[in-house]
């Protein structure tokens, strides 16, 4: 295997609704704040990965617009998943393992203010028989986390810590939309939004983008002082059909875990991609985090939600704490689908 480690990460700050600005325009400034941050020219990037969703902008190949704001010019060696971007960072890290690329750009975009998101999403479920009722995501949310409550001995009021925490450290966090200090009763006076979700316990509808560059072994040693090393990666998925699995366990997420090397050295640091609080229970007992694991450092997706790149924006936070020194081994967790049907792990790590 070859070694391969993030160098560069920016995003843009995220808003709940960028106005006229079009996603060529939101993702520009961040490609050229990271490919800045790298060390490498634009022409040594061999190869370049995105993700998003043609169903945010509702026109069909909007990602190919999008390249604009990349560079396509002179031509260059891409590809897109329509997936969160974590995924492109995967396909990506493939491409380099295969000896296809030495380096590459990766970057995942939104603009979710321009529709109705929560019902957007009910177009990810299984077309016959889930999707024709008109569930919208906070709701099937909502019966994922009253399944929780009913079945395990967390309660409300750990939802309500999961939130206050996250938007606690999001104040430290220059690119968040949402953040502040909250106690737990606050928090558990306010009414339900979907019972038993209220505001604070779903992440916000966010415009954004993100954008990481990942070279390898020698490439990176000699552009950045101090790699952020992808040391294991992996993604599982749930059954489609979500009468098929146990929606209080994440099974996907600790069978990636394992084949990912979470438990095979100490944890720092994790950036949990949970849109709701529950979720981040759910994921920190499937990734089997000890008491002392710092979690969402930067406030995660309750701090702000790009679609498509929220799961991105957790591997870039925790690979520039690794930069930056302030820790030396973590987890990046990325979701994508329904009740955390499909999960993506990275472990971090310095040398």
């Amino acid at each position: 295997m070859r070694d391969v480690a993030v160098i560069s990460f920016a995003q843009a700050k995220n808003v709940r609704d960028a106005g006229a600005v079009n996603e060529v325009e939101i993702i520009m400034p961040v490609v050229a704040e990271a490919i800045a941050q790298s060390g490498l020219a634009r022409s040594e990037i061999d190869f370049t990965c995105s993700g998003s969703s043609d169903y945010l902008q509702g026109a069909p190949f909007a990602f190919v617009m999008a390249l604009d704001g990349a560079g396509a010019w002179p031509p260059i060696s891409e590809s897109h998943v329509e997936m969160d971007a974590a995924w492109a960072l995967y396909e990506s890290w493939v491409k380099i393992q295969s000896g296809h690329a030495d380096s590459a750009l990766i970057y995942g975009f939104s603009k979710a203010s321009s529709g109705k998101l929560r019902e957007v999403l009910n177009l990810q479920l299984d077309p016959y028989c889930v999707a024709p009722l008109g569930i919208d995501s906070v709701s099937l949310a909502a019966l994922q986390a009253r399944a929780l409550l009913e079945k395990s001995a967390y309660s409300e009021k750990d939802f309500a810590e999961v939130a206050v925490r996250n938007r606690a450290n999001a104040k430290n966090n220059p690119k968040a939309q949402l953040a502040g200090d909250y106690s737990v009763d606050e928090i558990l006076a306010e009414p339900c939004l979907v019972s038993p979700l209220r505001k604070h316990d779903c992440a916000p509808i966010s415009d954004g983008a993100s954008v990481i560059v990942i070279a390898a072994g020698d490439i990176a040693r000699r552009v950045c002082k101090r790699p952020a090393w992808i040391r294991g990666i992996d993604h599982r998925i749930e059954p489609h059909s979500l009468g098929a699995r146990d929606l209080t366990v994440s099974a996907s997420t600790r069978l990636a875990a394992e084949k990912a090397g979470v438990n095979q050295g100490p944890i720092d640091i994790a950036e949990l991609h949970a849109p709701f609080t529950h979720q981040e229970l759910i994921l920190r007992d499937a990734l089997q985090l000890k008491d002392d694991v710092e979690i969402n450092p930067s406030g995660g997706a309750l701090a702000g939600n790009p679609m498509m790149t929220a799961g991105l924006s957790r591997i870039g936070e925790a690979a520039s704490r690794i930069i930056s020194g302030q820790a030396n081994r973590g987890v990046a967790h990325a979701t994508s689908g329904p009740c955390l049907q499909q999960n993506l792990v990275c472990v971090l790590e310095g040398e």
